[in-house]
């Protein structure tokens, strides 16, 4: 084989024209090509050969990995390409045919690089198993003519014109049988006290449950502060999936709640529920702190369990449901959605606050509950805002000082015209 002359490359490459630029690209890139014509007719030999007598490597791909500082993966596609290029020998000495002999031909010419190779093959590959080796020689000359001039589209036109003209009736119709969608979920509590979800979903249900991620986890508009949202894309994607936790669960027919939001255990005495301080523990799987009960206790199912000092249950008390249905659909009708300034969220989206807390002797009743969502429910149990019911039966809200030195009141206009 003679020897490859590289082009001469400018001392000051920065002084060259684009043509002159052009050219030198074009130089190497067909050295390039040659070269790994030439690698790929020594790695046929290799493997006619046998690379265990030879080197004493079990495959001409490890061997080759080795030689090359390549991964095994990074190997074999090289090894293979190169076997389907060139003609090899059989352990008998007889001669095996290469798969694509037109191709090889071109790469050696330096005209066609490995990717469009590789292409070539893939669709050689399906052409129906029962052609012939005429029919099979023709479709591969076609194929590798085109490739000296033709780009990845043109070769899969030719493909679609030459399994029409070998098969023209396609592969044979087998029975609809519909596979069973692949879905996994995997949760597990991590020792920080977050969960971790992963998961893995077919493609219908995927999509769906990216559409309806999405709808939720549009930024919230820009408030009459000026304030934005500033949460990364995955955080609104988060608080999106506790929305459509939290609307299923309010869903009636859902399994195990009924309808109810929240099912807390209270196993903290009702002093610390009222002060704020201490420990709660939500449904026997973690801990969450008493402020954070007071915030999950506003609408939902509170079962009472008194404790000793030993932390030995005395008593359960009954279920007692603090929001009842009617009183929801009425501040449904009221409030129309959440009732904080400029929030948009409708009235499935909200959670039934209690204004004054029902463990600081708060009455359940419509003058002591505001619809808000989850993001302005957490705001007015841990921010400075105020919330309260006006003369006229509607809540207003009062801004923090930093906000509004005169902290004077506002209104949610979004969903009624202000008066």
């Amino acid at each position: 084989m003679s020897e490859t002359v590289l082009p001469e490359l400018p001392q000051e490459l920065w002084r060259a024209g684009k043509l002159e630029l052009a050219h030198g690209v074009q130089q190497f890139l067909q050295v390039m090509r040659v070269a790994s014509a030439g690698l790929g007719r020594y790695l046929a030999e290799v493997e006619s050969r046998g690379a265990k007598d030879l080197f004493g490597y079990g495959s001409t791909a490890a061997w080759f990995a080795d030689v090359a500082g390549l991964s095994r993966g990074e190997a074999s596609p090289i090894v293979n390409r190169a076997i389907a290029l060139n003609p090899t020998r059989a352990l008998d000495g007889a001669e095996v045919p290469a798969v694509a002999p037109v191709t090889a031909a071109v790469a050696a010419e330096g005209l066609v690089g490995g990717e469009r190779i590789q292409q070539i093959l893939e669709i050689l590959a399906r052409i129906p198993a029962d052609t012939s080796a005429e029919d099979r020689e023709s479709a591969e000359k076609i194929l590798g003519d085109l490739a000296r001039n033709a780009g990845p589209r043109q070769l899969v036109d030719a493909e679609a014109k030459i399994l029409g003209w070998l098969d023209p009736d396609g592969n044979e119709p087998k029975d609809p049988e519909p596979k069973q969608p692949r879905r996994e979920v995997t949760l597990e509590r991590r020792k920080d006290g977050f969960w971790k979800l992963t998961g893995l979903l077919d493609d219908e249900t995927g999509a769906r449950t990216a559409a309806a991620l999405e709808a939720y986890a549009k930024p919230r508009p820009v408030d009459e502060f000026g304030q934005a949202d500033l949460r990364m894309k995955c955080e609104r994607l988060g608080d999106a999936w506790a929305e459509l936790l939290d609307l299923a669960i309010a869903c009636p027919d859902q399994p195990g709640t009924s309808g109810y939001r929240t099912l807390v255990h209270v196993t903290i005495g009702l002093e610390e529920l009222k002060s704020g301080i201490g420990k709660a523990c939500l449904d026997f799987v973690g801990t969450m702190t008493a402020r954070e009960a007071r915030m999950a206790a506003c609408d939902c199912l509170m079962l009472p369990v008194v404790m000793n000092a030993a932390g030995e249950p005395l008593d359960v008390g009954r279920l007692r449901r603090f929001v009842t249905p009617g009183q929801r659909r009425a501040l449904n009708i009221r409030d129309r959605g959440c009732a904080f300034p400029g929030c948009h969220r409708r009235p499935k989206n909200c959670h039934a606050h209690h204004i004054e807390h029902w463990a600081d002797g708060g009455p359940t009743d419509l003058r002591n509950l505001v619809l808000l969502c989850s993001f302005h429910h957490r705001l007015i149990h841990y921010g400075d805002w105020q919330v309260r019911m006006a003369a006229d039966g509607l809540p207003e809200f009062i801004p923090p000082q930093y906000l509004d030195p005169l902290r004077r009141s506002r209104r949610n206009t979004l969903h009624r015209a202000p008066a």
